[in-house]
């Protein structure tokens, strides 16, 4: 009896699917009924909307390109990114490091229909604007993307620098 193996990457969707998160993209904004997960991410964890320190404005078009495109912010502060959609595509604004930033991007050429509904993410219909709560609680570069196929290839995606706490008194 021959036995078939399936690739790795197919088995890590067909996980990503039994899970619950993958949904399809299209035009309508994405939202659970259920909380988003606060789990802590080698960039930072959920904040608490009460804990907001500052809002940033990111806007987001059809040049796939961020304005601003780098942020600088100060480890254990709270930012709310206000994410604005100028163009008439879909876009998303996903915070992450280089390396899970790009193995994601590389999944969704493949599967351009698949979605994750994750705190560190939001999709933006065309007009629209999404928010993300995140505390910035470890210090480091990372990165934010817009990985809807084609668009983190055509450069759209920026710079997180998180300065450390300083350790005087």
């Amino acid at each position: 009896m021959r036995m078939h193996t399936l690739p790795s990457w197919l088995l890590a969707l067909g996980l990503l699917v039994a899970d619950g998160h993958a949904l399809a993209h299209g035009p309508q904004p994405h939202h659970s009924a259920a909380p988003l997960k606060k789990e802590q991410q080698v960039f930072g964890i959920a904040g608490d909307a009460a804990k907001v320190s500052r809002t940033v404005t990111v806007t987001m078009g059809d040049d796939m390109r961020f304005k601003p495109d780098h942020l600088q912010v100060r480890e254990g502060e709270t930012l709310r990114l206000r994410i604005r959609n100028q163009g008439q595509l879909m876009h998303e604004l996903v915070i992450g490091t280089p390396e899970e930033l790009d193995a994601h991007a590389k999944l969704m050429e493949k599967f351009p229909d698949m979605e994750h509904e994750e705190a560190h993410m939001a999709h933006v219909p065309p007009g629209g604007s999404g928010d993300i709560i995140w505390r910035f609680n470890r210090a480091g570069q990372f990165e934010f993307a817009c990985l809807i196929a084609g668009h983190f290839q055509a450069g759209m995606r920026g710079r997180i620098t998180v300065t450390p706490r300083s350790n005087k008194p």
